[in-house]
């Protein structure tokens, strides 16, 4: 006869308790991740490829939409479609039609002068003399220096503030890390007859698009100034599932029909009428033959001790938002490791010229498999030719986002640790 008591059923009752943990957890993170992309429906009127994919880290999303919202539309010195108008000339740079095509619209729809989608020649002096910083950040932001900020903030009647400055560089930066994810993720455009450059193309097909609903057509709702909308998620879900209903009909169009008309503006935006000298890009920063370039070293100046105080100095809050996302892309669970995270981040920063006195590099080539390495180059120096694949072996999809996620904000951070000390540079001299 078997007896069963209390302490023998004590183990299955703390299995059960802890799978019921799992499955709330679970679920809970479904429906942050799906409240996350209601909000961005709600603030933009339709559902980017880009959101879509990082809803799979629901909590780095978060830190990331508000960010990016704060930047674009929220609080600060640059009127709306000069920011927008910056973020074209950002994504110009890599050739990424795809947020070139969506700052378009956004710039339109804030009141910004159609004149200026002609090319960077039709756009005031003040936004041209940004070009070259521009260029220089998204490329080789090693060369950023205080010359450059002095330049920009000459007084005359195109100067630039410091604290307009800031925010343009803050919104440069966001973009071209951007721009990586964008063609790392293999994030397409959406589907429209205009010609792309040669090196433009982002990777192909990628599955996670059509998992995640890209093809969805979405009805335009009104923008919000906020992220924390008061339309009632009931509503929202209803909206949802009406785009769904839709889009499972035979036939159904891949744009929804009240976009078609800014569609059709937006097409013919091409990047390269907003790029000049073409043929800058990115070099090795460490050549036998430039050794006049010194090695940017974290312990002279770091985000944590100079470029977060700084940065939240001249541009309000933006410091604890760049920051929060730092430390949320930190915190991303990986199976295999803070030590492969560390290597990826500190490889990155490596090619751009940064070094951590504290770090054996010789773990990069440990951790890090060649193939592996060489894609994390690709995006993060040459994105607009990304073709490659992320290698497959022992990664999910989420996995494989978990490293664009650290490409882009390693290369954020990479580019505004150069622009803040060039800033700081120029206010000390």
């Amino acid at each position: 006869m078997i007896i069963c008591t209390k302490k023998m059923e004590y183990p299955l009752g703390t299995q059960c308790q802890r799978a019921q943990s799992q499955v709330m957890k679970v679920s809970s993170e479904k429906e942050r991740a799906s409240l996350l992309c209601m909000k961005a429906l709600v603030s933009r009127g339709r559902l980017d490829t880009v959101s879509q994919q990082m809803a799979v880290h629901p909590q780095y999303l978060e830190s990331f939409l508000h960010s990016q919202h704060y930047i674009l539309h929220m609080d600060g010195p640059l009127p709306l479609p000069y920011r927008h108008y910056i973020a074209i000339m950002a994504a110009a740079r890599h050739r990424c039609s795809y947020l070139v095509s969506l700052h378009s619209a956004q710039f339109l729809r804030v009141g910004g002068d159609p004149v200026w989608l002609q090319g960077l020649e039709a756009a005031p002096p003040r936004l041209r003399h940004l070009d070259h910083i521009n260029k220089v950040l998204a490329h080789r932001p090693w060369l950023s220096g205080r010359a450059h900020i002095q330049a920009l903030l000459k007084p005359g009647e195109q100067c630039w503030s410091l604290a307009e400055l800031v925010q343009a560089v803050v919104l440069l930066a966001h973009c071209h890390a951007l721009c990586s994810f964008v063609f790392g993720s293999g994030t397409d455009p959406d589907p429209s007859p205009a010609p792309r450059v040669p090196h433009g193309t982002p990777p192909g097909y990628c599955t996670c698009d059509a998992a995640n609903g890209n093809a969805t057509p979405l009805e335009r709702a009104p923008r919000r100034r906020s992220l924390d909308s008061s339309c009632e998620v009931a509503c929202l879900r209803e909206k949802i599932q009406r785009a769904q209903e839709e889009t499972d009909r035979p036939g159904s169009q891949a744009l929804p029909h009240a976009d078609a008309e800014e569609e059709e503006e937006v097409t013919c935006t091409e990047p390269s009428l907003f790029v000049t000298d073409p043929e800058f890009g990115y070099q090795e920063f460490a050549r036998r033959d430039e050794d006049h370039f010194q090695v940017f070293r974290v312990q002279d100046y770091s985000w944590e001790d100079h470029g977060f105080s700084l940065v939240n100095r001249l541009y309000s809050d933006i410091g604890h938002l760049l920051d929060e996302r730092f430390r949320c892309v930190a915190a991303l669970p990986f199976p295999r490791g803070p030590d492969l995270r560390r290597a990826v981040w500190n490889y990155i920063h490596c090619m751009f010229g940064i070094r951590y006195d504290d770090y054996d590099y010789g773990e990069v080539n440990q951790l890090l498999e060649r193939e592996l390495k060489l894609y994390i180059k690709a995006v993060a120096c040459f994105p607009d030719i990304t073709r490659s694949p992320l290698p497959s072996a022992l990664l999910t999809a989420s996995d494989k986002i978990h490293i664009n996620l650290l490409i882009m904000e390693a290369r954020l951070q990479a580019e505004l640790l150069y622009a803040l000390r060039a800033i700081t540079q120029h206010m000390i001299g």
